[in-house]
């Protein structure tokens, strides 16, 4: 079923990209225009996403770590 999505949501993309970029083209390289750029665009955004994951990641420690650091000195630290 994810290979039929996949030539829809391709055909569906290739055909858009063709009209938007004003590129006359066949049905089967429409197709495959859509199908290569959704590989490409889907793994894009999952690389930007785990370098956005890993700065939010980096930002949470450190917010964690003032914590931390603000509970010792106003508890522990008389």
């Amino acid at each position: 079923m994810p290979i039929v999505f996949l030539i829809i949501v391709g055909a569906a993309a290739g055909f858009l990209a063709t009209r938007l970029m004003d590129v006359q083209t066949s049905v089967p390289v429409t197709v495959a225009i859509g199908v290569l750029g959704a590989l490409v665009g889907s793994l894009l955004l999952r690389l930007a996403l785990a370098m956005t994951g890993l700065a939010f990641g980096f930002a949470g420690a450190v917010l964690g770590a003032l914590a931390l650091i603000w509970l010792w000195k106003t508890y522990f630290r008389g």
